[in-house]
């Protein structure tokens, strides 16, 4: 064999390491070359972080998890969540399964059978970190939703957060060091060994010099949340955020906290693209920014639109937006979406430059103002899944930036009883929706929404949790990506076949 047969099937035992099944068929078992086929497994191990909640004595926690029933997933498994620093109760370690003899304390949410989300909650400056590990039944789409409420103080509102997947690059524009904003991106290590960690600053006029932003040593089974005005001493109102590791993996969330404009969690850009969607502005929203960069060595030249509920528009006095290689680019929209849903989409004037994006988005007034941001998201693609909806504080915004289409989304049975509900919509093409999703019938507690395409162009999703807290409009956004619950795994046979002939 040479090495291009030895490299495919070194790719399909490392699918099948992921997912648990793979095949190699030998030469000759079909007549038809047309047969060979990717199919869509379930994974069968699925990791999850979640950053330290909040510094404020007063910050109260709610952790929900849910998966999805998966068809073709495995009939048992476990998941679980505990302290970044502990061990599983089976004395398993938390990232990769090795035996350690310790004990964990009782975790702060025990997971549930798939389709039945399960709340944990806890409360103060103290609480932790977690890692997640679901494997089995529990692994395919596993979501852990991560929200804070914090009465006074910077930052104080609603502070939202999906937990992620462990990985080694991530981008955040939207961060700043502004005399009146207090960010810190957190870096949680779920490995055995120490991870160490890179970052670099971009601000409007270009890289930010620092001499402690490089080699952060994040230690094993560890949370390291690190002040950015400390990286560098170049205050900037806008600031993106680039994390890199140099070795291991870590999960990583920037919490922005505002004296006068409460907080948030800043989740990271989605990859850089020439085109990219930030779905779910909220329709009373009374300031938008958005903010940009573009990581090559080429300008980038962006189109502004808003798909709004009647098509797509172009903001008045903001219908493109140039991005310099290196530079972090920044502009306000206004109350861009008068009083209707709407989602910003960028697309090039020319020739496509990857960039990332991200939006900061202000409800309320005066002293009564609360922020949230919407990172660029990729598209929902099989399915994503979001949790800890309630039924009258969650708005799901859809949008179809080109073609449009129908999806069908889920509620899922209460956190506390109830049972399940599904309802198909239709997506016109260059609009975004606030859909009526459906609630549980009986619902008790809180509950999950799923969402599936069911036929037309690809789709972009966010939901809005929204609470009024002594008359401020408190909320916080997250993004509906694929929950990569299911990995492609190619039937190897026509390829292999050609290449054993060689």
């Amino acid at each position: 064999m040479n090495r291009t047969t030895l490299s495919l099937i070194a790719a399909a035992t490392a699918l099948a390491a992921v997912t648990g099944f793979a095949t190699l068929k030998p030469a000759g078992t079909s007549g038809d070359s047309a047969s060979a086929t990717a199919a869509r497994l379930p994974v069968e191990r699925t990791s999850l972080l979640c950053p330290q909640p909040s510094a404020s004595d007063i910050a109260d926690t709610t952790y929900t998890s849910f998966t999805p029933v998966v068809e073709g997933a495995s009939g048992s498994g476990k998941a679980q969540l505990q302290a970044a620093t502990e061990k599983s109760a089976d004395g398993a370690d938390s990232s990769d399964g090795k035996k350690s003899g310790a004990k964990a304390a009782k975790p702060v949410v025990q997971p549930k059978e798939p389709g039945k989300p399960a709340a944990g909650d806890t409360s103060g400056a103290d609480a932790p970190a977690l890692v997640g590990l679901a494997s089995g039944k529990f692994a395919p789409g596993w979501t852990v939703q991560e929200t804070t409420e914090v009465a006074a103080g910077a930052g104080r509102g609603l502070l939202g957060t999906n937990c992620t997947a462990p990985d080694t690059e991530f981008w955040f524009p939207g961060a700043s060091t502004a005399a009146q904003r207090t960010d810190y991106v957190h870096l949680t290590n779920p490995d055995d060994a120490a991870a160490v960690v890179d970052i670099d600053l971009y601000g409007k006029d270009g890289t930010l010099k620092s001499t402690v932003a490089d080699g952060i040593t994040v230690q094993a089974h560890a949370s390291e949340p690190i002040l950015l005005n400390t990286l560098t001493g170049d205050p900037q109102a806008d600031l993106t955020v680039h994390v890199k590791v140099r070795s291991g993996r870590v999960g990583a969330a920037v919490q922005a906290l505002d004296a006068k404009t409460g907080g948030d969690w800043l989740a990271s850009s989605a990859d850089p693209a020439g085109s990219l969607v930030m779905p779910g502005i909220p329709k009373d929203a009374t300031s938008v920014r958005l903010v940009a960069f573009a990581p090559g060595d080429t300008d980038a030249d962006l189109k502004v639109r808003l798909a709004s509920p009647s098509g797509t528009i172009t903001p008045a006095g903001n219908e493109t937006l140039h991005v310099k290689a290196g530079m972090t680019a920044a502009a306000d929209l206004g109350d861009v979406t008068r009083g209707e849903a709407g989602s910003l989409v960028l697309t090039p004037t020319g020739s496509s430059v990857p960039v990332v994006a991200a939006l900061l988005v202000v409800r309320g007034k005066g002293a009564d103002q609360e922020t949230a941001f919407i990172p660029a998201t990729a598209p929902v693609g099989a399915r994503a899944t979001v949790a800890d909806n309630t039924a009258k504080g969650s708005t799901l915004a859809v949008t179809a930036p080109g073609e449009g289409g129908r999806i069908k989304v889920t509620a899922s049975a209460g956190s506390g009883g109830g049972t399940a509900v599904s309802k198909t919509f239709t997506i016109k093409g260059g609009t975004t929706q606030n859909v009526e999703a459906p609630v549980p019938s009986g619902l008790k507690g809180t509950y999950a929404l799923t969402v599936e395409p069911v036929s037309g162009g690809p789709v972009y999703a966010s939901r809005m949790l929204s609470a009024n807290q002594d008359g401020v409009p408190a909320f916080t956004i997250q993004g509906l990506p694929d929950d990569r619950g299911t990995v492609s795994v190619p039937d190897a046979e026509q390829d292999l076949s050609v290449l054993l002939k060689q």
